[in-house]
């Protein structure tokens, strides 16, 4: 993805949809769409942020900037290396493993469809629940309202890698509010920007 290689996701049944690696990128690589997107991501982004599945470490590495603390965190070697290389901090692990400052987390970032780690969006916003501190907010991107739950077994292709499968879930921003009560939080903003949408909650 670094290099600008094109990289797929597949499903179980062998379903293919290209990935949008210009947007996990960001910068000059992603379209004016998605920067003012993103943009709109970061503004909201204004306490100590933990930014949960963070990939290349767009928002982690321009938090630094703005002089916001943040941590990335990821799965994949490569990510955190990406991250870092772009100035952010960022650790290689599970998002439900213990992580730093727990509880103490202003914001907790779910960009990109990331409330989907796992496949149980439920048990996600959860865990981002408990990574709060008090007023803090859950920021996370959702499907188009026409997208109902579902989860799916996927890994990542391209021309010279293929991933382990892992469960993923997609989640239409219709059914974030359900979603979001059951795990003891209260969906307070639901905006689209750019073609994606953004939602914002709080702990009840």
């Amino acid at each position: 993805m670094s290099s600008g290689r094109r990289c797929w996701i597949v499903d179980s049944r062998g379903h293919r949809r290209l990935i949008p690696a210009g947007r996990w990128l960001g910068g000059e690589v992603s379209t004016p769409a998605d920067r003012i997107a993103d943009a709109t991501i970061l503004r909201g982004c204004t306490e100590p942020t933990l930014d949960l599945g963070c990939g290349p470490g767009r928002f982690t590495a321009e938090l630094a900037t703005r002089r916001v603390p943040a941590l990335g965190v990821d799965l994949s070697a490569a990510a955190v290396e990406m991250t870092t290389r772009r100035g952010g901090i960022a650790l290689r692990g599970d998002v439900f493993a213990p992580l730093p400052a727990e509880g103490g987390w202003g914001r907790v970032l779910l960009a990109d469809g990331n409330i989907g780690i796992g496949g149980d969006p439920v048990r996600m916003l959860r865990r981002a629940r408990e990574l709060l501190a008090p007023g803090g907010l859950v920021i996370a991107e959702v499907d188009s309202p026409q997208r109902e739950i579902g989860a799916e077994s996927v890994r990542w292709e391209s021309d010279r890698m293929v991933s382990a499968w892992h469960l993923w879930a997609r989640v239409g921003a219709n059914m974030i509010g359900g979603l979001a009560e059951v795990a003891g939080l209260r969906l307070i903003e639901s905006i689209t920007v750019s073609g994606r949408f953004v939602v914002a909650m709080c702990a009840v």
